[in-house]
């Protein structure tokens, strides 16, 4: 069964990220009083951010508040902040392995691609407009657009549905974290693929569920059964 739908992740994935993303989470919770490791912050990437917020506060500090808790919204309007200011400004930031090079190709083949992300709306679409990928992606969905972001399988629902595909097996899933993994096989994709030069070690991405594990991009068509010209 041919793909007919590729959904990728944002940052660690697509885009590059040397700890930007666990930094500035580090930063707001710092500004706080709150200190936690980059190690500890990239056990949580791929969540959606307040989720992650709440995880940490639990995890970290024994300190029990749901993403919709006001402390947890504090530190993830300075995460914002943060975050807002680095994919501005920042020259720093850069795609991944030629990933439009990939979109592009994986378009021609008639295959939609998609990306999903952890991150909200506002911030992607400063990411998706820095980078100049708006004309190269058939869409993007957010984990402030979905009940339940990663590792729950909304936001690839999301994209079938918006993609007007409704067989999982025909989707391809790709993603640098666990939660991107689970989320994968949660929904059903037929092809579920760990990027391991992203924010988990490789050994610990390789004990969650997957059926390939690739170090770039490129290596993601042959998997599908394509090839380049």
């Amino acid at each position: 069964m041919s793909t007919q739908l590729v959904i990728f992740d944002i940052a660690g994935t697509t885009l590059l990220d040397n700890n930007h993303v666990a930094t500035a989470l580090q930063s707001a919770f710092s500004q706080f009083h709150l200190t936690i490791s980059l190690e500890v912050a990239n056990r949580v990437m791929g969540y959606p951010k307040p989720v992650a917020i709440s995880m940490l506060l639990q995890s970290q500090f024994k300190q029990h508040h749901e993403a919709s808790d006001p402390v947890v919204q504090s530190i993830h309007a300075r995460f914002l902040d943060e975050m807002t200011r680095f994919y501005q400004t920042s020259p720093e930031l850069q795609e991944k392995d030629e990933a439009t090079k990939l979109f592009i190709f994986l378009r021609n083949q008639g295959i939609k691609v998609w990306l999903d992300t952890g991150f909200d709306r506002l911030t992607t679409n400063l990411i998706i407009h820095r980078l100049q990928w708006q004309s190269h992606l058939d869409g993007s969905v957010t984990s402030d657009e979905v009940n339940q972001g990663r590792p729950f399988p909304d936001l690839i629902y999301r994209a079938m549905e918006l993609s007007h595909i409704s067989d999982a097996k025909v989707v391809a899933k790709v993603g640098d974290t666990p939660a991107d993994l689970q989320e994968g096989t949660g929904a059903g994709c037929g092809f579920v693929i760990g990027v391991t030069t992203g924010a988990t070690p490789p050994s610990q991405l390789a004990t969650f569920p997957h059926t390939h594990l690739v170090e770039t991009l490129w290596e993601i068509p042959p998997i599908l059964g394509l090839t380049e010209n």
